[in-house]
């Protein structure tokens, strides 16, 4: 915090000081996922340096509403400390849980008691600006908390399938296009996104982390390949079709237990 009140004072960082709780909110942004990038790929060092930066971000943000004489840090991390007691009743209170679905239910009914009764939709309460497949899983979330949710997996899979049929009407294989209308063939792909989303949720699966190791994984496989072309003195782009293929199989066969 003295570090930050230099960098904001009379002959501080220029930069420091013109910066503003909504400019330093996207530089924030970008930080938490530099930080979330290195605990996926379990990089100590790159974690500890990530993380570092997120904590500044955050002091830096309450410097400024300091400044503004809107609150203290201190404000900020008693109000949390309450919070966290409060909806913890199970430890730091006489309510008995079995397990971790339990905890999070308490958990959805404490927060709910504590912002009194619902103004608005029960929608509203996830924010417009995540992620849209993080937004997605939270939406379902919402919904299934109040039962309004599939019975079974096997339900869910169902709709799945059914999604993917209609995605599929709409598809024409014979156009240059590809689709007969491309809003009605997007608007039933997101269809098909969200019941995934659904299927991830029942399953016990988070959509997001497993979107992202999938992602991690063809990445990796990709610079595979990418270094087996150039042993062979030639860049990816300029290799046949054919024996791309060849260097997917045998970059996945590396990976293979």
């Amino acid at each position: 915090m003295e570090l930050i009140a230099t960098l904001r004072g009379e002959n501080g960082c220029p930069w420091d000081r013109k910066q503003t709780p909504v400019s330093m909110s996207v530089y924030l942004i970008e930080e938490t996922f530099e930080l979330v990038e290195a605990i996926r790929a379990g990089d100590t060092d790159g974690i500890k340096e990530e993380m570092g930066d997120v904590l500044f971000q955050i002091l830096f943000l309450m410097h400024l509403y300091q400044q503004e004489g809107r609150f203290a840090p201190t404000d900020v991390l008693g109000r949390n400390l309450s919070k966290m007691i409060h909806r913890h009743p199970h430890v730091f209170g006489t309510d008995k849980v079995d397990d971790a679905e339990r905890v999070k239910q308490r958990w959805r009914e404490i927060k709910q008691d504590e912002k009194g009764p619902l103004d608005g939709s029960l929608m509203d309460s996830v924010p417009a600006g995540l992620p849209a497949l993080l937004r997605s899983y939270r939406i379902s979330e919402r919904a299934a908390a109040i039962g309004f949710d599939w019975d079974t997996l096997l339900g869910v899979l169902g709709q799945a399938e059914a999604e993917w049929d209609e995605f599929k009407a709409e598809l024409d294989l014979n156009a240059a296009g590809g689709v007969k209308d491309r809003v009605k063939a997007t608007e039933e792909f997101g269809d098909i996104m969200f019941t995934l989303v659904n299927v991830a949720r029942l399953s016990g699966i988070h959509p997001e982390t497993a979107l992202s190791q999938a992602t991690q994984k063809f990445v990796r496989r990709f610079k595979h390949m990418e270094a087996m072309a150039a042993e062979q003195g030639k860049s990816l782009n300029e290799v046949a079709r054919e024996e791309m293929e060849t260097l997917w199989r045998a970059a996945k066969e590396e990976e293979a237990p």
